[in-house]
Order: C-alpha cells, then sequence, then structure tokens
C-alpha cells in the first residue's frame, strides 16, 4: 500500500506566513494539535511530539522545509507526511496535509490517518480565524484515550 495516501486539506482565512508557522513554532502546536514539542521544526530538525493521547509521541525528521510553501517529514515508523501551504486569495490559505507509507497498516490506517488531520486542520482553523481552538484535537484525544481504557488527565 505504499502508493495510498491519507489527505486532508482546508482553507484557513489568514495568511500563509501565518499558517506556516503555526505548524512550525510548539508555542502554536500545542494550542490546537500537540501536547509538547521538544523543538521547533526547522531544515534537516530531529523533533520529538507528545501528542493530547496519554503516551503518544513520535520523532520526526524534516526532510524538506521551504517557507512558506511546504514542511516534509518523515515518522519513525516510515511514514512520510508532506504539508503544503499556497495562497488560495487575499488573506486565504490552502494548507494540505498528505501522508504516505502505509505499508501493512491496511484502509483502516489511511482511514485513521486522514481523519486524524482532518481534524488537526479543522481546529488549526477555527484557532486561526477566531483566537480559540475548538478542542477537537483534545476532545478527539480524549475519545481514543477512553477507548483505550485510559482516562486523560483534565488541562
Amino acid at each position: 500500500m505504499k502508493d495510498r495516501a491519507a489527505r486532508a486539506t482546508m482553507l484557513i482565512r489568514t495568511s500563509i506566513a501565518e499558517v506556516f508557522d503555526a505548524f512550525v513554532r510548539p508555542e502554536k502546536l500545542t494550542l490546537f494539535w500537540l501536547k509538547s514539542a521538544s523543538a521547533p521544526l526547522a531544515k534537516d530538525a530531529t523533533v520529538t511530539w507528545h501528542f493530547m493521547v496519554p503516551g503518544a509521541t513520535e520523532t520526526v525528521t524534516v526532510t524538506d522545509f521551504e517557507p512558506p510553501r511546504r514542511i516534509a517529514f518523515d515518522w519513525s515508523d516510515g511514514m512520510y507526511v508532506n504539508l503544503g501551504f499556497r495562497e488560495h486569495g487575499p488573506g486565504v490559505t490552502q494548507v494540505t496535509a498528505e501522508m504516505t507509507g502505509f505499508a501493512g497498516t491496511g484502509i483502516a490506517g489511511i482511514v485513521d490517518a486522514t481523519e486524524g488531520f482532518s481534524i488537526v486542520l479543522c481546529d488549526l482553523k477555527t484557532l486561526l480565524e477566531t483566537g480559540r481552538s475548538a478542542n477537537l484535537v483534545r476532545d478527539k484525544a480524549e475519545l481514543i484515550a477512553a477507548s483505550l481504557g485510559e482516562r486523560q488527565p483534565d488541562n
């Protein structure tokens, strides 16, 4: 299934620089996606992310970094993520997240990744357009934790 991809795209009504920056800086990432990040994303960086699901971590290695157009990184399990940013109109950015490398994960893995990135992009849109997260990622993490028999601590 290496040729299969999970893809999500969203229009965010703010500048391309602001949308790009939200994925780069830990203090922004933690407002809509992550619990913590060890460092900002940058060319050739290796960064550890802690997700909102208890115990979920990932080490990503940046493979391409072209501000403000593209961020690409490898996950530790061989998955590959490409984030693309383009101007859709004045003050409107189209952001696309695409994940590939689904060898052995089956269709369920592709569906889960598509759902996950869709939720991330929707929460980012809400944050950047209103100044507040809708807690979409946090609430999904709580559901995942509950399905695993864990309770996510209140934040």
